[in-house]
């Protein structure tokens, strides 16, 4: 009997001396009549289970119906090693650990494949100490044996385990050469993979595959395919696993030529109807933004493999043809094709993309009905869809939801909260966050930030922004200073703001200048909010948005001849502002509107609309803010333009295209002016309705004469 393994791993495995109480201990044979040596005694020919005996107790197994099927067994005087296995093979598989250990200690006979069975069913129920036990206890070893405990070290990232393990096989196959490989890469040691790789004393298609596919995951996409290459000139024949893989690299580094001659190989080799070889062909077409290829590899042969359609699904979405997406999806769900976590995530990206709210509530309701909302990809889907798309309580609703939250969890619902306003809940979840273990990292600290300055926290950021630097695996980057920035303007602290930019250790970028010369805007600071300018124009003389700011706030001071010859400069520098619309969504088409327009089919209705809104809110007492008209006309123009900003003209296609009582949505490429913010306040209870307009800076929710916001935006 080889001597225990397990004494090796003392200084990384602590294993009790005495049996665990929960698991069943087990009876060595050397304190027993029976040795594992001896030869049990041979049944008479009439003890023998008969045909049908098995047949039924196999219907039992097959059925999941194990405790008929152990009373069945149990009534075998003498189940041979083929039987024994199949019983304890069953409960593995169902995940009874302990009964797959109670019967194994009972077993009279145990084949090397017995124990192979059972060290790895403990690893697989994560029970790794108990499989070690096991090894250790065996009688005889073989290289699967071995094998077996070195991948639940590698699957368990214990990477100086495995390596101890291969290193002590006195025998090692080409399979566990390439499982180390295999393990090396998915720990992230690719010069160990390549060393190993190097030092194989034989090599078979798979290693080479291995090597190709762990490249390419490591994002060394090149050297996978240089590998490739290699194989090829080899003379070895690549499977369809190896073309997958090699198609993928294609894909990652845009390599059209390589993986169009790549494609003809498979043609030749006859793998084109492989429904793995049909994905990563779709995918190499959609990063080559090639997506009438795409759907010919489709159309190849019709496929009922989910990884293909969500191959297609997802390629239409990365080219932006988010309703051919979204088709599919429902073509699959049509022709019985079950989506899994990829395909709901690649499809709720869409609805995203298309503010289609609608839609993905549809997609939600089909991911309850399959068990996939708790769903840690399903469920982050999920929580940036309904905070994207302005309903931060579904959002919260999706995230409470997921089983398994991790930090792409955590900073959705932060980032969600900050988009909304909802600073004080940023700060609870972030609280839970830390409660529960999780690490912040960069886009944690910027979330939080965005979410003080939209809430007006401004201790709390300060406090926040010292907190970034206290950890060393975070950088304090300009994203951070960017927000700080904004935090200290939206406070009124100017001069602090730009005290911080002309101290900040590196070099203010555009965003951070914009915050500042932002921040001018409520103050009309000119002094401030020149020197900004000034700045910005020395890294992007052609920065629009500087142009419009500056000119914006000389025309909110009055200084008419000042933002004239702004936008005089603006033009001749060849700049033209980006103009400001707003859109509705609806059954997935967005309506679009600018100010003044009358390209609408339905313009008529809604200019009757808002001219009835226009009488209703004179009648509630309001009056136009005029110093939000920017232009230097007569008074009643200026009322005039702002009646017919783009997102009242949303408002009123809404109110005359939507069911009564619904939520209305908004969505504005600019920043909301204060007049408009005033009106759609009154508006939201002249009509009883919620409105929510999210704009360049935020998410407004607009009820009964209020905003969420509390006028501070």
């Amino acid at each position: 009997m080889p001597p225990p393994f397990g004494a090796l791993f003392k200084r990384f495995v602590s294993l009790p001396k005495s049996s665990n109480p929960t698991i069943p201990s087990f009876t060595t044979l050397a304190n027993s009549s029976k040795s594992f040596t001896s030869t049990p005694e041979i049944p008479k020919i009439n003890t023998l289970p008969s045909r049908t005996h098995i047949s039924i107790l196999f219907d039992y197994l097959k059925n999941q119906r194990l405790n008929e099927a152990r009373a069945l067994f149990d009534e075998i005087p003498f189940p041979d090693v083929y039987l024994s296995t199949k019983m304890v093979s069953s409960y593995v598989e169902n995940s009874k650990l302990n009964e797959a250990l109670k019967l194994f200690d009972e077993l009279p006979i145990k084949d090397v494949v017995l124990w192979n069975l059972m060290i790895k069913g403990c690893v697989n129920c994560g029970n790794l100490e108990m499989g070690l036990k096991l090894f250790d206890e065996m009688p005889e070893r073989n290289v699967i044996s071995w094998t077996t405990l070195m991948n639940a070290f590698l699957k368990s990232r214990k990477i100086e385990e495995a390596e101890l393990l291969f290193n002590q096989m006195p025998d090692k196959d080409i399979a566990a050469w390439n499982a180390m490989i295999h393990g090396y890469f998915g720990n992230g040691k690719v010069e160990d993979a390549k060393r190993l790789f190097e030092t194989m004393p034989s090599r078979n298609v798979i290693s080479w595959t291995t090597m190709i596919s762990g490249l390419d995951q490591q994002g060394k996409s090149d050297e996978a395919l240089s590998i490739f290459g290699n194989m090829v000139g080899f003379g070895l024949k690549p499977t369809s696993s190896t073309f997958s893989c090699a198609i993928t690299a294609c894909a990652n580094v845009g390599n059209l030529c390589l993986g169009s001659q790549t494609h003809g190989n498979i043609v030749k080799l006859g793998y084109i109807f492989d429904p793995y070889v049909t994905a990563s062909l779709i995918t190499f077409y959609a990063h080559c933004q090639l997506i009438d290829d795409c759907a010919k590899s489709f159309n190849e042969k019709m496929h009922l493999n989910v990884v293909v359609w969500t191959s297609l699904l997802t390629g239409y979405g990365i080219n932006n043809k988010h309703e051919h997406a979204l088709r599919v999806f429902g073509t699959m769900i049509r022709l019985g094709v079950l989506p899994n976590q990829s395909s709901f995530t690649s499809s709720l990206n869409s609805t995203c993309e298309m503010e289609a709210v609608d839609w993905g509530k549809g997609i939600h309701g089909v991911a309850i009905k399959l068990g996939l909302e708790t769903d840690l990809f399903v469920g982050n889907s999920l929580v940036v869809l309904y905070t994207k798309c302005g309903n931060l309580s579904d959002g919260v609703s999706a995230f409470k939801e997921i089983a398994n939250k991790n930090i792409v969890s955590w900073n959705a619902i932060i980032v969600g909260c900050g988009q909304h306003g909802c600073g004080e809940w940023a700060l609870a979840f972030f609280t839970q966050m830390a409660k529960g273990g999780i690490k912040p990292d960069e886009i944690t600290f910027t979330g939080l930030l965005n979410s003080c300055s939209h809430s007006g926290l401004l201790q709390k950021g300060k406090h926040l922004f010292k907190c970034v630097s206290r950890y060393p695996s975070i950088q304090v980057k300009l994203e951070h200073y960017a927000c700080m920035v904004d935090i200290l303007c939206r406070s009124g602290k100017l001069q602090e703001a730009e005290d911080l930019v002309t101290t900040m250790p590196m070099g203010p970028n555009l965003s951070i200048w914009l915050s500042l010369l932002s921040g001018c805007r409520a103050q009309s600071n000119l002094k401030v909010a020149e020197f900004a300018a000034k700045n910005i124009f020395a890294i992007d003389p052609h920065c629009s948005a500087a142009y419009v700011l500056l000119s914006n706030i000389y025309a909110f001071s009055g200084r008419w001849a000042d933002a004239a010859r702004i936008r005089r400069e603006m033009k001749k520098a060849g700049t033209f502002k980006q103009p400001g619309h707003s859109w509705v969504t609806q059954k997935g088409v967005r309506h679009s509107f600018v100010s003044c327009d009358k390209s609408h089919p339905m313009s008529e209705r809604i200019y009757r609309k808002i001219d009835w809104l226009g009488e209703k809110l004179k009648e509630n007492g309001y009056v136009s803010d005029q110093r939000f008209a920017l232009h230097d006309v007569e008074d009643e123009q200026k009322e005039t333009l702002l009646l017919y900003h783009s997102e009242r003209l949303a408002i009123c296609y809404a109110l005359i295209s939507s069911a009564e009582g619904s939520v209305i949505t908004v969505m504005k490429n600019l920043r909301t002016c204060g007049d408009c913010h005033s009106a759609i306040k009154l508006i939201a209870k002249i009509v009883q309705r919620e409105i929510v307009l999210r704009d360049s800076s935020r998410f407004h929710h607009f009820r009964d004469g209020f905003c969420s916001c509390g006028d501070y935006w």
